[in-house]
């Protein structure tokens, strides 16, 4: 009698398995011992167990997806049912139960971190879009802003999937936004085509002028048109680089024509002009020796006559001109700064003012020298400060008329 609680082996060799539904043949042994029938059956029995084991460890320390771990336990479910083993069936239906359960929690986890994650994958796809809309509508940095869009499609690529709907009509947004930007491109360089075109057009006015002053004598005039066509240059813009170059390269080559041209004449003429400029050298010597001005009269006839000579003298270079015109007109200057001076002290108006000043202040005092000696006899002092406090003041005035007066005799 087999003493195994999980199992027996019939008088004719037929295996059973004992279940909480009763007993089941599992099979039929006939070329040995029951007990040696029994321990293949069990063999049978762990190998299913082992599966079972597998599974939980597969689904307790993996990322084992639920759908494969559900389409595992059905499938082990279905072999425990039909097990041609011995052992206990029940606890491994219960086992597999129990991962049942886990799989479905995990199943929840999962759906629970796949919405989360299509939640975060559609906000940032939103914000790409948006994005992508705003360079679309605003952006003038034509490099960047394409670069950027490329940059988004690529973001875009790489975040998660989301609904179907959602992900289609945010994708059309962002095509959208890639054409109107590619469309505000094109229509802005045709248009940067047209107004360089225009710019292209001006200059080559400002070059065909320029060009046809290049042999132009007229130094002052032609000097001052190329300084004018200069600005219009500057103000005109930008042409294509190519235009640009070549244009600028006449320009400047017909500039440099006309003041190398100009250059090499006043060189010329500066050289010629050494000599006067060593004469007027020698005439301003001799002007200085007028400084200082005493006698007004005969300063101005020396300067007078030496005027005459540094005008027949004629012109020197211009890069002495204005150091030896300066050192002339301070000299002329001091003269007439000393003529004023002895016209205002020979104006007998202007005397006759100063003596009259000087004859009213002194008649003031001496009224005021009166009236304080009245106020000390009365021993009024309020009188008395205010008598010394004006008599203060109007021989602070006298002295000051007094050397006006002088001034004048």
């Amino acid at each position: 009698m087999s003493t195994d609680p999980w199992g027996r082996v019939d008088d004719d060799g037929t295996v059973y398995v004992r279940t909480a539904e009763g007993e089941r043949a599992v099979g039929s042994w006939q070329a040995g011992e029951p007990e040696e029938a029994l321990a293949y059956f069990h063999r049978k029995f762990d190998e299913l167990a082992g599966q079972v084991q597998l599974l939980e460890q597969r689904v307790k320390g993996t990322d084992l997806a639920p759908a494969q771990a559900e389409a595992t336990i059905v499938k082990l479910r279905e072999a425990v049912a039909d097990a041609h083993a011995v052992g206990d069936l029940e606890a491994l239906v219960q086992r597999l139960d129990a991962l049942t359960g886990l799989v479905a929690k995990r199943r929840e986890e999962v759906k629970a971190a796949r919405d989360m994650a299509r939640a975060e994958a559609k906000g940032i796809k939103e914000r790409i879009v948006a994005e992508a809309e705003r360079i679309a509508e605003e952006t003038t940095h034509w490099k960047s802003g394409g670069e950027r869009l490329r940059q988004l499609v690529e973001e875009w690529k790489a975040a998660e999937r989301i609904d179907r709907v959602t992900e289609a009509a945010l994708w059309k947004r962002l095509s959208a936004a890639r054409t109107a930007f590619a469309k505000r491109r094109k229509a802005y360089f045709a248009g940067l085509d047209e107004q360089r075109e225009g710019i292209r057009s001006q200059k080559e006015r400002i070059v065909a002028e320029a060009e046809a002053l290049a042999d132009s004598t007229d130094w002052g005039q032609t000097a001052a048109i190329y300084r004018e066509l200069m600005q219009q240059w500057k103000s005109a813009g930008r042409a294509s680089r190519e235009a640009e170059d070549e244009l600028w390269g006449r320009f400047k080559a017909a500039q440099d024509q006309f003041f190398q041209a100009r250059s090499a004449v006043f060189a010329e003429r500066d050289a010629s002009l050494a000599a006067n400029a060593e004469a007027k050298e020698v005439l301003l010597a001799e002007a200085e020796k007028i400084l200082p001005v005493t006698d007004a009269r005969a300063a101005r006839a020396a300067l007078r006559s030496l005027l005459e000579r540094w005008e027949a003298v004629g012109p020197v270079p211009r890069e002495q001109r204005d150091r030896l015109e300066g050192g002339l007109r301070r000299i002329d200057d001091a003269v007439r700064k000393a003529e004023e001076a002895e016209w205002k002290r020979s104006n007998p108006e202007a005397r006759a003012r100063a003596q009259s000043a000087v004859d009213q202040l002194r008649a003031s005092i001496e009224q005021l020298e009166k009236k304080l000696d009245k106020a000390q006899a009365a021993g009024r002092a309020k009188d008395v400060k205010d008598a010394e406090e004006a008599l203060a003041a109007r021989r602070s005035w006298l002295e000051e008329a007094e050397r006006t007066l002088a001034e004048f005799s």
